[in-house]
């Protein structure tokens, strides 16, 4: 273990450590202090730079402030924020922990070479579902032989639990070679044994040793080469203390262990800091994040400011809320009852539940009380039903409401399950992949081409504009279905989409539909021939062009579908670039079809991909009501005006739920060598609750509860928020 960077140095008499609440100006503070120091830090020449953001022009200077943000959508409004308050007068190199650590290890990849003697090449970034689908190929025998097995767990979830323990052990600078050991004393009392946790351990050790082999990065493997490696290295300490003179870091609580790690290396070096921090964060606690750790921060801070400042409903209430969802069990005075600006929804069944809140914002929107992006709805589980429901409702009103970071399959995606049948009948050997019902879906989101390629000239544009209006698609669902039955002929290796004329009677489809079809038809045939003479580079331009072609050319797409479309794009360029890497190395007989077989098969398991790199919404999207999970909405720290608490009396409150890794408490730094028992678990869900109602009110003036007295699955719920029900205003009461 190493320990010479645990160690603290001396006070540095220019940092400044920043406490307070969400909204209390923390962010502001430090933009502030950007302001200052950029105009007395001495900016080196872009030309001695280690790194750039970019292409520096002659006269240029390199960024000397280091500026981090916990995620990258925080990223960009922090980055904005500095901009706009310096005109963009100083350059400043803006990025997320994790992402300083990956362009470090990219960055300093030869050093790395050298020291651990690995093959030198430009390695390449795993993302989680590549990682995934590629270790569970390495770990085939063991999932097989049943010695990666846990009673319970799906082998997938096995695989990811095992990973997840290499994230968590290098985020938290623990070895990974301890890694058996911590599991061994801190889950005792769980079901698993000695032989599992060895088994685990020798396992990564083989992952690791087959990445680095082949140039291959996961956010593990980064961040342990990061601070067990490359921060080591007197040669990158050198660098880091030339290229930096100051490291601002907005929401240190949400930072991971080896974080702090570095901030204790550039202080050490004579950088000046500036850190901000909120005791009722820790957003990522159970994600790799060491709160109490980052912590101690504040020892090496000459300055210490602590913003009293409380926002939303945290002042009035904050405590009370607390104290009756935590402290359940405690004697409250009879008739207690909160403010009118809390209030609660509550319904029999949760259907109900759904369309009455709905009806809220609706009326709420179309009397002026709130626009609807002021209008968040949050639930400890925003299931699709939920955001289906509660889309259509509002959509009647003409309302909008957008999924924040909506993290769901590709494959629940029309567009993309169109676009993955598309390959099945483009390149061979795909038949067992493509069906009927496929087939009848794809050619329905095709089809739904512009009217006027389709159409012969109308005489009477009135008429004609009216038609069109009427009748959204070329290709609706019953002519899809008459169609796949009558012209889509399966096969292994080449099925057919048969001419229209296949279909007896398809003079009863319509002109417009039969048009639409036959341009589909020639279309797939086109590029058939030239994946044949090899004039179609890829899968991925075949993609593309198929999205110009039926998607983007003649129609407007929702912004979710656009987005859903980039990460399809970027899933897939990865995936690709991936399966060259492995050609290389491997000289593997796979070819295009088992390739884009495994891809096709990938997507519809429901692997849920990485969000696209962050882009915000413009238009209708922009002025839409907000549709977030618990985990989600802190983690954007955006604040709306009115809150609707979805399921309120659900007991998903107090639990992490998806939010937590397998053994994440067993790699905090004051638990590493612990046993963790029943007591530690009720008393970190009782901290997280805390966390949560605290931050949460702290981003509204207006909070509704909204309870339904049975779930979804028809249990009555009885979750910690119901004192907190039962002492607000009922809605009722005052319609």
């Amino acid at each position: 273990m190493v320990t010479n960077l645990h160690k603290l140095g001396t006070v540095a008499s220019d940092s400044i450590w920043i406490v307070g609440a969400a909204r209390s100006g923390k962010t502001a503070r430090l933009v502030d202090q950007f302001c200052i120091w950029s105009k007395t830090v001495k900016h080196l020449p872009a030309t001695l730079s280690s790194r750039g953001s970019g292409r520096w022009r002659a006269g240029q200077t390199a960024p000397a402030i280091l500026v981090l943000a916990a995620n990258g959508d925080n990223r960009l409004e922090f980055a904005d924020r500095i901009a706009v308050a310096t005109q963009g007068k100083y350059a400043f190199h803006s990025t997320t922990p994790f992402g300083f650590f990956e362009q470090e290890v990219l960055l300093f990849w030869p050093l790395l070479v050298e020291s651990q003697k690995l093959k030198a090449q430009f390695p390449l970034r795993l993302q989680p579902e590549t990682e995934l689908e590629l270790a569970a190929r390495l770990w085939r025998r063991e999932l097989d032989e049943g010695i990666l097995q846990q009673t319970g767990v799906s082998p997938n979830r096995m695989v990811r639990r095992t990973l997840d323990l290499l994230q968590l052990a290098a985020v938290s600078g623990t070895p990974r070679e301890e890694i058996p050991r911590i599991l061994e004393q801190g889950l005792a009392a769980e079901g698993g044994s000695n032989h599992l946790w060895t088994s685990m351990g020798d396992l990564l050790e083989r992952w690791r040793e087959w990445c680095l082999m082949r140039g291959f990065l996961t956010y593990g493997i980064v961040c342990e080469l990061y601070w067990r490696y490359l921060l080591q290295d007197e040669t990158y300490q050198q660098q880091l203390a030339s290229r930096y003179q100051a490291v601002i870091a907005d929401d240190v609580d949400d930072y991971p262990a080896i974080s702090r790690y570095l901030f204790d290396r550039m202080l050490d070096t004579g950088a000046a800091g500036a850190f901000s921090y909120n005791r009722d964060g820790g957003v990522r606690v159970g994600l790799g994040a060491d709160t109490e750790y980052l912590a101690q921060l504040e020892s090496r801070c000459l300055v210490v400011e602590k913003l009293d400042a409380k926002a939303g409903l945290a002042p009035e209430i904050g405590d009370l809320a607390v104290s009756l969802a935590v402290n359940s069990e405690g004697f409250y005075p009879l008739g207690l009852s909160l403010p009118g600006s809390v209030r609660s929804l509550e319904t029999t069944s949760r259907a109900q539940l759904l369309r009455e809140t709905a009806e809220i914002i609706v009326d709420a929107v179309n009397s002026q009380a709130v626009e609807p992006q002021e209008i968040a709805v949050i639930a400890p589980g925003m299931d699709a039903i939920a955001r289906y429901c509660l889309t259509e409702i509002l959509a009647r009103s003409g309302i909008a409401a957008v999924s924040l970071n909506d993290q769901r399959p590709l494959s629940t995606t029309p567009e993309i399950r169109a676009l993955l049948t598309l390959l099945a009948l483009v390149y061979p050997g795909l038949g067992r992949l493509v069906d009927r019902d496929a087939v009848a879906e794809m050619l329905v989101i095709l089809g739904s081409q512009k009217h006027s390629e389709v159409e012969t000239e109308d005489p009477n544009p009135t008429f004609n504009l009216q038609s069109r209006s009427q009748n959204s698609k070329s290709i609706d669902l019953v002519r899809a279905g008459l169609i796949a039955d009558h012209c889509f002929c399966p096969d292994i290796d080449r099925p057919q989409l048969l001419a229209i004329t296949a279909f007896p009677r398809w003079d009863r489809l319509g002109h417009r539909a039969a048009v639409a079809y036959e341009q589909i038809v020639e279309w797939i045939e086109q590029q058939r021939s030239q994946q044949q003479e090899r004039l179609l580079p890829s899968p991925i331009a075949l993609l593309d062009r198929a999205i110009q072609k039926f998607l983007m050319n003649d129609r407007y797409l929702a912004y979710d579908r656009l987005s859903a479309l980039r990460e399809l794009m970027e899933t897939a360029a990865h995936y690709w670039e991936i399966h060259g890497r492995m050609q290389r190395l491997e000289s593997t007989n796979a070819g295009d079809s088992e390739t884009i077989a495994r891809f096709i098969q990938l997507l519809r398991q429901g692997t849920v991909t990485a969000n696209p790199f962050p882009v915000r919404p413009e238009g209708p999207a922009a002025r839409a009501v907000t549709l977030a999970n618990i985990f989600q909405y802190r983690s954007s720290r955006h604040a709306h005006k009115w809150h609707f608490w979805l399921d309120a009396g659900s007991s998903l409150w107090l639990s992490g739920g998806a939010a937590t890794l397998f053994g994440a408490p067993l790699f905090v730094r004051s638990q590493i060598g612990r046993p963790w028992e029943e007591e530690d678990e009720t008393v970190a869900d009782q901290q997280r609750l805390r966390r949560i109602l605290i931050d949460l009110l702290s981003r509204c003036s207006m909070l509704y509860l909204c309870h339904s007295e049975l779930a979804v699955n028809g249990q009555e719920q009885t979750g910690p928020l119901l004192p907190l029900i039962n002492s607000s205003v009922s809605s009722q009461q005052l319609a």
